[in-house]
């Protein structure tokens, strides 16, 4: 059984209340979010759609990504949308131990700051932990490095390919309100859910006159 919910629950969000799970619905905005690129395949693609409504999202990115990719790094930070750590090789906080989790963070926070021309001298503070899992000593190393632990609470589960695209935009639309953080992946295992649910989402933005943006 697969241990998230599509919409997070007020008690864990409590459980960590210095971690972002949400804005106050009073900016009337919802915040979109994209992890694991950036990759050719989908990362374009997606920046395309983007820029066809209008909206800004945030791409967490994985170090060894960036590093492969520079060029749709950085086409993403030129096109107003805000990046992310999302660590160097995808770990998984809780079978990592520390010393080793925190080295692939900062090697990925490296990577990141090499890559952005606009801003060389201001890498990146928001992180995202891989999977969503962060042992409390690491959460606690990443944030006295300065960095916002931006976590969500709208899954799309767009990277379960047991579920059916039509399953993946009722995920979104029945639990999207303003202030939401939603999770997407520009990656190869969401491509067949993503291309169905994303364009079909920022329509239902537009729709309720929501604005979308980039966290920062």
């Amino acid at each position: 059984m697969n241990p998230f919910l599509v919409k997070t629950p007020s008690l864990v969000k409590r459980l960590n209340p210095s971690w972002v799970w949400s804005f106050p619905q009073e900016t009337n905005a919802v915040y979109l979010t994209f992890d694991d690129g950036p990759i050719p395949e989908v990362t374009p693609w997606v920046l395309d759609i983007l820029n066809e409504y209008n909206i800004k999202a945030t791409f967490f990115c994985i170090g060894e990504n960036v590093k492969k990719h520079p060029e749709l790094f950085r086409r993403i930070i030129a096109e107003g949308h805000s990046v992310g750590n999302h660590t160097n090789q995808h770990l998984n906080g809780w079978v990592t131990n520390t010393e080793t989790y925190i080295s692939d963070v900062e090697a990925a926070s490296e990577i990141l700051k090499q890559n952005n021309s606009n801003r060389e001298s201001t890498p990146s503070l928001l992180f995202r932990p891989p999977y969503g899992k962060l042992k409390p000593v690491q959460s606690k190393k990443i944030k006295q490095k300065g960095y916002s632990i931006v976590m969500w609470d709208v899954l799309s589960f767009d990277w379960d390919q047991s579920i059916s695209p039509e399953k993946c935009l009722e995920n979104v639309q029945l639990n999207l309100e303003p202030g939401s953080i939603v999770v997407f992946h520009d990656s190869l295992k969401a491509e067949k859910n993503l291309r169905y649910t994303l364009p079909e989402t920022l329509e239902f933005i537009i729709e309720n006159n929501w604005n979308g943006l980039a966290i920062s």
